[in-house]
């Protein structure tokens, strides 16, 4: 992911994408939060799982999450042979990245204890009640408007008019992928079932960076005056940026605890 970052626009320049110029300003984005966010993040998970600490594998396994995400949207989501670039040169790293994170998912939670810390009540409750207000930001203000003009008008919207491809990649991977599993994963919380344990720690994980990685998107969108820039939605974005990672830490606190007069780390 930091090699992917640092050869695109953001870094050396070497790997150009085909796209517009709005769908770029969200690239660039991206490519900052993967490479002062998650690839920080990867390499502190990878610490934990060779210090054998169930954390890092849960780490990983939400990093993956994240990653197939992403790097699909940036391989799949081109306007190839109508746009200028060489992007698709620079498939074998995007792909090798997009195995990697699946394997990553798959070895991760395959490594996971079976039995999970559950957090505290108050805790799952705000995770439960977060991946539902996230469910409905996705559908009531992020898609709702843009879906509606795209079929009525879609030459008045810039980011449909200029690279259409993204603009339904993320439409079908928003609400037919992270809408339906926050909505379960929230209900399951909510009604304390175990299947939503299970998943919350990977799910709350690639959310808290797709989170990041969509507020630095709005972020550098706002500040480069793109057409589609929203500064409501950049302080949306922001906001459920830091909730999921403030989500994160608190999950992830019962596997730092440590034993009273020892230095060894425990599962409460």
């Amino acid at each position: 992911m930091a090699a992917a970052s640092l050869v695109g626009p953001l870094g050396f320049g070497f790997m150009q994408y085909r796209t517009s110029d709005t769908t770029i300003n969200q690239l660039l984005g991206s490519d900052a939060a993967a490479l002062f966010v998650v690839f920080p993040a990867t390499i502190l998970a990878a610490a934990l799982v060779f210090r054998d600490q169930p954390a890092g594998r849960l780490l990983g396994s939400g990093i993956g999450v994240y990653a197939i995400y992403t790097y699909a949207q940036v391989v799949i989501g081109q306007e190839y042979l109508r746009l200028p670039g060489n992007v698709e040169y620079w498939f074998p790293l995007l792909l090798a990245v997009f195995v990697l994170a699946e394997a990553a998912v798959v070895l991760s939670l395959l490594a996971v204890p079976r039995e999970l810390p559950s957090p505290p009540g108050a805790v799952r409750t705000t995770a439960g009640v977060s991946l539902l207000l996230v469910a409905a930001f996705l559908v009531v203000g992020q898609h709702l408007r843009s879906l509606l003009t795209a079929w009525a008008n879609p030459a008045a919207l810039t980011e449909y008019s200029s690279s259409p491809t993204p603009f339904w990649m993320v439409k079908l991977m928003d609400l037919g992928i992270i809408v339906p599993v926050a909505v379960a994963s929230g209900v399951g919380l909510l009604l304390g079932a175990k299947w939503a344990l299970k998943i919350m720690y990977p799910l709350l994980t690639g959310y808290a960076f797709l989170a990041a990685s969509v507020a630095s998107m709005a972020v550098v969108m706002f500040v480069k005056e793109d057409p589609d820039a929203s500064l409501t939605l950049m302080a949306a974005f922001m906001a459920f940026a830091l909730l999921f990672v403030g989500l994160a830490l608190m999950i992830y606190r019962p596997f730092f605890a440590r034993t009273a007069g020892s230095g060894q780390y425990r599962l409460q």
